[in-house]
């Protein structure tokens, strides 16, 4: 067998929706179905020349960073066909190519797609790489609708199925983990008709659109052989008993204005609170592990073909830390009378990366909005600011200073406090500061990884430090890194309290609560 247990399994990418017989043709007409598209982008670096940052997409970089393969030899397909049970390395990239049985230019009297048979297909293809390369799971990374043909196979074509036993086959014992970009998890709605743009869409079914309604999606995302579910249909919720919440990373893109198809129609269609094709709200599934960046759907500044994107599809494919942190303790003034509206961004940068990993603003129409307990007594529940992973083997960028590898993974959290009054039910700008913020500061965190021991940590918020936030340096033998606060193994946490300033306007109580633990798979243990 192939599979060397390093963590690196096969990967398979699902591409989003092409339209009609037009689209569908342009589609196959690309080899890798898009996930080869990279992009340019400009930096100012001083007055008198741009910088470009040019990314070579998330294909090339996979295969440059973690070393993949791309085995085509003429035909993907073919390749994976002719080739004997183990004789393929895990570490490798396909491509499921579900519309070439629909393109005219391909297929003489093509029939018309279904994304039912797209999932069937895509699960064919994960047995069949599974067994070529000895690998006990796949990755599976989806953009748009490609992450429903996922969860299709996940919610429908695997729990219809049954083992020798027969007992229902499990999905997580054949993927390991599954990413998307800018899927419209909970349908494709528009910002304008009250709902009758939607059903006439649906009603009619132009290009096979139907699929982003709800009946539709209720169809091929409910097993055959369970009874029909009662109640409303939530197409953001995964089933109970299912493929596992944690296993799944949901990437909302937030800039609409971006998204040129169809001359700007489309995004003015679904709204500014979107990717240009996806509202925000729609791009997630409930419970699931999630990040927000300003990119739109698709094209030039698509999120596909993104830094953003591709760093955080690294960090969960092959992360086997996870790093939480949570605003706790939030007290903040006035009663359940007050109209007042909070609302809370957050912003996170690692040191070494050109760009955000994560960021919810008000600017982007996706800040955190903060609910205040209905009684004064009840406890306040923690505000979740970002989610994120690590390898603890991964390299560290060289210290400027020493010119040697930094010992520690540097993460740096933006906070923004901002409120807004209401009067009678609406906003009131009567006393109102646009872009003032109530409070604001960030927090330095450093996590040193070390061989055979828990992970030290140090943190130190950007007002109490003097100087350049890179020039700071805890020194470990005079300053004491962060206490662990659970006594549970595999597991680290720790509080680090707002500056005094602060306290007054979040609570006496309030800090952010750092949370660092293993992920564990059937190949990797969880790390003490």
């Amino acid at each position: 067998m192939s599979y060397t247990g390093d963590g690196r399994l096969p990967v398979i990418y699902v591409r989003g929706f092409a339209g009609g017989r037009g689209g569908i043709n342009n589609a196959v007409a690309d080899p890798f179905y898009g996930f080869n598209e990279g992009s340019v982008q400009v930096r100012v670096v001083d007055s008198v020349r741009p910088q470009f940052h040019q990314f070579e997409s998330p294909l090339l970089r996979l295969m440059i960073d973690h070393q993949y393969q791309l085995l085509v030899e003429g035909n993907q397909a073919a390749y994976l066909q002719n080739k004997a049970d183990g004789a393929i390395p895990a570490a490798t990239i396909w491509v499921h190519r579900f519309y070439d049985a629909y393109a005219t230019d391909m297929v003489e009297g093509a029939p018309d797609f279904s994304i039912e048979s797209a999932s069937k297909k895509l699960f064919e293809m994960v047995q069949l790489v599974r067994r070529r390369t000895g690998a006990p799971r796949v990755f599976l990374v989806a953009h748009s609708m490609g992450g429903l043909v996922v969860r299709g196979m996940l919610q429908r074509v695997i729990p219809d199925l049954r083992g020798a036993d027969g007992t229902p086959l499990a999905a997580e014992d054949f993927v390991d983990r599954v990413f998307t970009y800018a899927t419209p998890h909970g349908g494709i709605e528009f910002d304008f008709g009250f709902g009758l743009v939607e059903k006439l869409r649906d009603t009619l079914g132009v290009q096979g659109a139907d699929i982003f309604g709800p009946r539709r999606m209720r169809e091929y995302l409910t097993p055959t052989t369970a009874p029909a579910p009662e109640g409303a249909f939530t197409a953001t919720a995964l089933p109970q008993g299912g493929f596992p919440r944690e296993r799944f990373f949901c990437l909302v893109g937030t800039n609409a204005s971006d998204y040129d198809v169809a001359l700007g129609l489309s995004a003015r269609a679904v709204g500014p609170r979107s990717d240009g094709l996806v509202q925000i709200d729609n791009a997630y599934l409930e419970g699931t592990p999630r990040a927000f960046v300003h990119r739109s759907h698709s094209g030039r500044y698509g999120i596909v073909n993104s830094e953003e994107g591709y760093q955080n599809l690294r960090r969960f494919l092959f992360g086997d830390l996870e790093v939480t942190a949570d605003l706790t303790g939030l007290q903040l003034p006035g009663n359940e009378k007050d109209d007042t509206v909070w609302q809370l961004e957050s912003q996170m940068s690692i040191r070494g990366l050109p760009v955000v990993l994560h960021e919810q603003s008000a600017a982007h129409l996706c800040p955190i909005q903060i609910e205040r307990p209905k009684n004064k007594d009840d406890a306040t529940r923690p505000v979740p600011l970002v989610r994120t992973y690590l390898s603890s083997k991964a390299t560290r960028p060289d210290d400027p200073l020493t010119g040697e590898k930094s010992t520690t993974m540097r993460h740096v959290l933006r906070l923004r406090l901002l409120s807004l009054r209401k009067s009678g039910g609406l906003l009131s700008f009567l006393d109102h500061l646009e872009q003032a913020e109530d409070w604001s500061d960030v927090l330095v965190v450093d996590i040193e990884m070390r061989k055979d021991a828990a992970p030290r940590t140090w943190a130190a918020w950007g007002s109490q430090i003097t100087g350049a936030l890179r020039d700071w340096a805890p020194d470990p033998e005079t300053t004491a890194p962060l206490r662990d606060e659970e006594a549970a193994p595999g597991v680290w946490r720790a509080c680090v309290a707002v500056p005094d300033a602060a306290r007054e306007l979040l609570g006496e109580g309030a800090a952010v609560t750092i949370q660092v633990q293993g992920r564990a798979t059937l190949d990797r243990p969880v790390p003490v």
